[in-house]
């Protein structure tokens, strides 16, 4: 006589540790990546040997060398006004005054273009403007 059971469990598989492997790498990936803002302008920043702290909210400007003006990497269109007037204009549209605003200018700009933004940035009301520099 066969006594045996003819009716086995079919075998499963858990997926449990697989997801737990996934989400475990998940996480590492997405703590060792490096999150850094990469500008579409190319400009040579002047040397110094202070470091400006690298923060999220910060609003940038950027000078080229031909000595055009781009808020975060959209150009401000000066027009047939003074380029003053179009960049207290674009300032002055910016909400949050308290961030920090950071002054990419390229070394080989000219100076007034800078002053032009120092000059407009207090105008608007921000307490908190910084040039960007790189090590020397």
């Amino acid at each position: 006589m066969n006594f045996r059971n003819k009716h086995r469990k079919p075998i499963e598989v858990s997926l449990t540790p697989m997801i737990d492997v996934v989400f475990l790498l998940l996480i590492f990936f997405m703590v060792t990546t490096t999150f850094s803002k990469e500008s579409a302008i190319k400009i040579q920043l002047p040397e110094a040997s202070g470091k400006v702290l690298k923060n999220q909210n910060n609003i940038v400007i950027t000078i080229n060398q031909a000595g055009q003006y781009f808020l975060e990497d959209k150009a401000i269109s000066v027009g047939n006004g003074k380029s003053s007037d179009a960049l207290k204009a674009a300032l002055a549209s910016i909400e949050h005054k308290d961030r920090a605003l950071i002054i990419n200018a390229d070394a080989r700009a000219p100076v007034q273009a800078a002053v032009s933004v120092l000059e407009a940035s207090t105008e608007s009301g921000f307490k908190n403007v910084t040039f960007a520099t790189q090590a020397e």
